[in-house]
């Protein structure tokens, strides 16, 4: 099963429409204007929240929490390191690995591939493909990476205030 997330170029909060292979809005991705700490809301076509992603704000290194039908899932946590990124998903028995830099990374389970993610070029707004191999993990999966994703945001925007 592929999905594609395609960010807005303009816009004032995180905003993503999220598309199956045949093209059709799955889900919608809304981040929060005016809260303390980042806060990404998911629905699905109908407007019903499926995911909700929200920042550790009293937290050393960037984390984020997933959140399906009001319970927390996964944490997504940046271990400090010097030479290359590093995160953990906590909570589920999920290992991550690629270059986050690129957008090119995949998700496994005992070795077992359970998404993967790559940046499509030449597109208008930052679009990532994702290919998850067991649908029932769909919206666990987008949640986690999109968690990941802000992550990353949230760790490149420390890195570039401190020059």
């Amino acid at each position: 099963m592929k999905l594609c997330i395609r960010q807005k170029v303009f816009s004032w909060v995180d905003r993503f429409t999220v598309f199956d292979e045949n093209g059709a809005d799955k889900y919608y991705v809304e981040g929060e204007l005016f809260s303390w700490g980042k806060k990404l809301h998911v629905t699905d076509v109908n407007g019903r929240e499926a995911a909700f992603i929200q920042q550790k704000v009293s937290s050393f290194m960037p984390r984020f929490f997933v959140y399906i039908d009001g319970r927390e899932c996964a944490e997504i946590v940046k271990r400090f390191t010097f030479f290359y990124e590093k995160y953990e998903i906590e909570g589920l028995d999920w290992t991550i690995e690629g270059d986050f830099w690129l957008h090119e990374y995949r998700i496994t389970q005992n070795g077992r591939e359970i998404v993967s993610l790559s940046k499509e070029w030449f597109t208008w707004g930052d679009c990532y493909a994702l290919d998850i191999a067991d649908p029932k993990n769909e919206t666990l999966a987008l949640a986690v990476v999109l968690a990941i994703d802000a992550v990353h945001e949230q760790a490149a925007s420390a890195a570039s205030a401190s020059h």
